[in-house]
């Protein structure tokens, strides 16, 4: 009973992804009609151009009349010129209204990523997601540009096919309906074997990409521990897998075609052998009965061709439901509060922390009670050990993450009552990992803020210590970036960085780890920069190296996802406790 409601509910959900990919289509309906009718043109070409054979048999080749024959034949000719012209228009158009509908897909589900949260990402490897944009759009865009014109046509020339043959001979059309259950049944057997295949195809397709653009990124650790043989075998058995499964969805996909040529072919020889003793006893006309022959073998085309696209269809509904799952994704702004009290604020940056707790795994708290207030240019520094839970409070600080307990307020404003963006808004960020993208260093750091000009680019650059790097590059601040900055050291990308925080110019700086990178002399370069930098703002600062915040305002020390001591510098190392040791540590 169980096995029967699953499968219902598979059927059901097919079913719904197929309607929303045809929704899909609604924009392109002036084309659409267009098609539809350039298919109505084709098919009765091909259709009408087969019952021709009947007069030309029987009033013309029989009774040998040579020139009504030629003349038949060029009409022939021309009817299934039209056909091809037709054929030729409706593949143009439906190509493009294929790619332009996967246009819109492709956009719509990079729209939705941009929307979701971090913890989206966190919880799905890349190279998986990575997988929606390229095989799972590739196969949807198979079926709209392809598959969905010879359905169509398929399905009409069936039905046009049908009613000629009871004109022709009812019962000749009776033994090719007998036949039908026969085609119908072989055909359900194959395709609900193959369905799952192709699912799961789709799926360890999604698997090995992310894979590999893991060991791709990864490329230096895996040769550093020489990991290079056991990585190819982690690869060997994912391949094998996608193999195996992709064995099995194209086993049962070439079992169909064959099968049902068979089938049609069993059916035209019952055809062949009923309609000759229906000529003998009946007077059925030659003509007739090669049209009928004619029919019958076009009548099994569209039922091969169906059915040979479904294993497609398949496919391509495996991939679209893994693209409507991302879609369908609630994004982060989902709770935000539509027209609240503190919409569209400027925060000038007094933040503050009451009790919060935070966990990303249900009952594995990573933060517990947490109490801070940071005063507008105030300086906070957050240190510990690693995996203290540091990083979680500049995470929690953007909501990135939201907490399960406590109050966050900012400018006396609950944060729950403020949008993201407004938060987000107000905020620069220098995080430990840094991320370039493709173009020229000026882009990069125009990044924090677009509409920065050249000038203001260049100062920001000079406050983070950069501009004397960038000037020895090869075409300076327009030198081109790729590969996340591969031309560049750890340090300089680092600096880059900074100086897109700087231009940004937000009244709320997060700096995690900013000089985790660089050297010590670098580093002393850049915090004078990173100095005027929190002049006046509030900042948040996680750093490895304690001289780097003795002259934060408060110090908190985090160990276990709890502040175990605060105070100044000073006060601190008076205690001669937890910050005592780090900062011995670290001398």
């Amino acid at each position: 009973m169980a096995k029967q409601e699953k499968k219902h509910k598979s059927l059901k959900d097919s079913k719904g992804v197929i309607r929303r990919l045809i929704s899909y289509l609604s924009a392109e309906k002036p084309l659409l009609f267009a098609v539809f009718l350039l298919i109505i043109v084709s098919t009765g070409a091909s259709i009408g151009g087969s019952y021709m054979l009947r007069p030309i048999i029987n009033n013309y080749i029989i009774p040998q009349d040579i020139s009504g024959l030629i003349r038949m034949l060029i009409i022939l000719g021309s009817i299934y010129i039209i056909g091809m012209l037709a054929t030729f228009g409706q593949n143009l158009m439906l190509n493009r209204i294929g790619e332009r509908t996967v246009a819109r897909l492709r956009y719509e589900l990079f729209v939705k990523m941009e929307s979701l949260p971090i913890k989206f990402f966190d919880q799905n490897k890349h190279g998986e997601l990575m997988s929606r944009f390229t095989n799972d759009i590739d196969r949807v865009s198979e079926v709209l540009t392809e598959t969905l014109s010879s359905i169509f046509s398929n399905a009409l020339s069936l039905i046009c096919i049908l009613v000629l043959m009871i004109y022709i001979s009812p019962i000749l059309t009776l033994v090719t309906i007998l036949m039908i259950p026969i085609m119908l049944f072989a055909a359900r057997m194959v395709i609900t074997r193959s369905k799952k295949y192709f699912k799961w195809q789709q799926e360890a397709l999604g698997v090995e990409n992310a894979y590999i653009e893991e060991n791709i990124g990864g490329l230096k650790a895996v040769k550093i521990f020489n990991h290079e043989e056991k990585s190819e075998k982690e690869f060997d058995a994912l391949n094998e897998d996608l193999r195996e499964k992709a064995r099995k969805a194209q086993l049962f996909s070439g079992i169909m075609m064959p099968m049902m040529h068979n089938l049609n072919t069993l059916n035209f020889v019952l055809i062949t052998i009923v309609g000759a003793f229906l000529a003998f006893t009946r007077g059925l006309d030659l003509g007739g009965l090669a049209t009928f022959l004619q029919y019958s073998r076009q009548f099994g085309r569209p039922i091969n061709e169906l059915s040979n696209q479904y294993n497609t269809l398949q496919a391509a509904i495996a991939g679209a439901e893994r693209i409507f799952n991302i879609i369908d994704e609630k994004p982060e702004n989902v709770l935000d509060i539509i027209g609240a009290e503190a919409s569209n604020i400027k925060l000038k940056g007094d933040v503050v922390f009451d009790d919060v707790h935070f966990s990303y795994i249900e009952g594995q708290e990573v933060l517990r009670g947490i109490n801070l207030h940071a005063a507008p240019g105030k300086k906070i520094a957050l240190v510990g050990s690693t995996g203290a839970g540091k990083t979680t409070i500049l995470n929690i600080i953007p909501r990135f993450y939201d907490p399960q307990k406590g109050k966050i307020l900012y400018d006396g404003v609950s944060y729950d009552k403020i949008n993201r963006n407004d938060i987000r808004k107000s905020l620069a960020v220098v995080l430990q990992d840094t991320h370039l993208f493709t173009g020229t260093v000026m882009e990069n750091i125009r990044y924090g803020k677009l509409d920065a000009t050249d000038e203001e680019v260049i100062d920001a650059a000079k406050l983070a210590a950069a501009h004397s790097f960038i000037s020895r590059l090869p075409e300076g601040y327009y030198t081109i970036l790729t590969n996340d900055g591969s031309n560049l050291s750890q340090g300089q990308r680092q600096l880059l960085n900074i100086a897109r925080a700087a231009v940004a110019n937000r009244p709320i700086l997060l700096l995690d780890e900013a000089t985790s990178d660089v050297d010590t002399r670098t580093e002393v370069l850049i915090q004078k920069g990173i100095d005027k930098l929190m002049t006046g703002r509030t900042s948040f600062v996680i750093a490895h190296r304690l001289s780097t915040v003795k002259n934060a305002d408060e110090i908190l020390v985090i160990e276990g996802g709890e502040v175990i001591e605060r105070g100044s510098h000073s006060e601190l190392m008076e205690l001669h406790g937890r910050y005592y040791e780090l900062a011995h540590v670290n001398t």
